[in-house]
């Protein structure tokens, strides 16, 4: 294949050679306004389709071989994505993407991570980033306000939920493993964690890393673990338990678990309260929801997904200490070449998590929380708990419909009379064929159902009963 020098406007790159990639040039300008526009276009697009996945023959077939020892050029390249890549991806911030926990980042949030990468700030470390470091941390500083945290909570914006609970988990072990030295306790054989049978699958993934072992309780009949339920399990597997995690707002039901009365066990027994609210930790911005998270304010760590109900572009989550010194003892990386950086005072984002390197990836929801204020992000999180409201309303009023438990955040999770999984796999398919909806099968205690995870503010009544009339 020849060289393609291909500009867009026919000219030659300026800068040939090793500088090439990097030169400011006619075809590096041509390049940025090709990529601005299509951003342009998208971010401003109202009308953006599904999509659906493609196989991978298909994609072959129609985007050849990509990576070519001189390069397709920027046009071709983009028109590739345009055409053939991206709608071979399901849109998730479509307001008919109603499966899994989708996504909706405001305007302000989308155009803001173009700004993040334009300007390669590098969010590790306060000498490196501090402007970043202090935007970012205005934010967290506001959400441990909101779900009562105490004064001078912190913590650091690290990929998501997963890679969170792990870092505060670590956080917690490495905190009881120093309580014990400092009274003079052995360590058990097995450290120990307990939490819901139904909690999110990322404990057991951070307890597969850890090599620690997780003790499951089963919630009550709604779904929500409580207190007395762990209170047994404390009291079985004494000091080996080093934290207890609660998840508010589970994804599968959107259910919070009694928060109340298992901060309450921290009165009797000496343990970590992790709060997993990847998904719905944000409820608590909205009156509607607040009261579900009583407790909260004594979690030694919490989580929460902006990129889910936070409308925050992937990808981001908050993790929050309540000391956020407790993080930093437990991560904290040591090498001759990190010595400037460790040994001052300075808040450095790489002390709070397992990382190291990362994205500022905490400033588009800083710049969008500027932009449009606290009250436009409650409004908006209020509409989608009122909308799961009414949508289940109706629901319950129709024939051949059942919903499985009415909703306390904004997942509605229902049946259909006489319908298996092969019933629901078949008309989740054809909703997404006809690019009506992205609503997928799922299943609890056996029997199949399906759900509407309902975050995005644009997603209507209207569109959620056509979706019910499919079936």
């Amino acid at each position: 294949m020849g060289r393609h020098d291909d500009t867009g406007d026919g000219s030659e790159a300026a800068a040939p050679g090793p500088r090439r990639m990097h030169a400011v040039s006619t075809e590096t300008e041509s390049l940025v306004d090709l990529v601005l526009d299509y951003s342009r276009r998208r971010i401003l697009s109202s009308d953006t389709p599904l999509d659906r996945p493609q196989a991978e023959y298909e994609l072959r077939r129609l985007a050849g071989n990509t990576i070519v020892e001189e390069g397709i050029g920027a046009t071709r390249a983009l028109e590739l994505f345009e055409n053939v890549l991206a709608p071979a991806c399901i849109t998730t911030d479509h307001p008919q993407y109603l499966s899994f926990i989708p996504t909706a980042p405001t305007k302000a949030a989308t155009a803001f991570d173009l700004v993040v990468s334009a300007s390669a700030v590098y969010g590790g470390s306060w000498l490196e980033g501090s402007g970043a470091v202090f935007a970012e941390n205005e934010v967290l500083a506001w959400l441990a306000g909101e779900f009562g945290l105490p004064a001078g909570a912190g913590g650091v914006f690290v990929q998501g939920g997963t890679l969170g609970n792990l870092s505060a988990l670590v956080a917690a072990r490495e905190h009881a493993r120093a309580r014990a030295e400092t009274d003079g306790l052995g360590r058990p054989d097995r450290w120990k964690v307990v939490c819901s049978a139904e909690a999110h699958s990322s404990i057991a993934s951070a307890a597969r890393v850890m090599d620690i072992e997780v003790v499951p309780v089963a919630p009550g009949d709604g779904g929500a673990l409580a207190g007395g339920a762990v209170r047994e399990a404390l009291a079985e597997h004494g000091a080996s338990v080093f934290a207890v995690v609660a998840t508010a707002g589970s994804t599968n039901f959107g259910i919070v678990d009694d928060l109340a009365s298992i901060a309450a066990l921290k009165d009797e027994f000496d343990f970590w309260l992790h709060v997993d609210g990847a998904y719905g930790l944000a409820g608590m911005l909205s009156p509607l929801a607040r009261h579900h998270f009583a407790g909260v304010e004594r979690a030694d760590s919490v989580i929460v997904d902006p990129h889910k109900w936070l409308f925050a572009p992937f990808d981001a989550c908050a993790l929050i200490y309540a000391d956020p010194e407790t993080g930093r003892r437990a991560h904290t990386q040591h090498a001759e070449y990190l010595d400037t950086l460790t040994e001052t005072t300075e808040w450095s984002p790489s002390d709070y998590a397992a990382h190291l390197t990362r994205r500022a990836r905490g400033l588009p929801l800083w710049f969008s929380l500027a932009t449009y204020g606290e009250k436009a992000y409650r409004d908006a999180i209020s509409a989608s708990i009122q909308l799961a409201r009414d949508i289940a309303d109706e629901i319950d009023r129709r024939d051949g419909l059942s919903l499985v438990r009415q909703p306390q955040l904004s997942v509605v999770v229902f049946e259909r009379d006489g319908w298996t999984r092969a019933d629901y796999a078949a008309w989740s398919a054809r909703l997404l064929d006809e690019q009506r909806a992205f609503v997928t099968p799922s299943s609890h205690q056996g029997r199949p159902n399906t759900r509407f995870a309902i975050v995005n503010p644009m997603t209507t009544f209207d569109q959620l009963t056509g979706i019910l009339d499919t079936m």
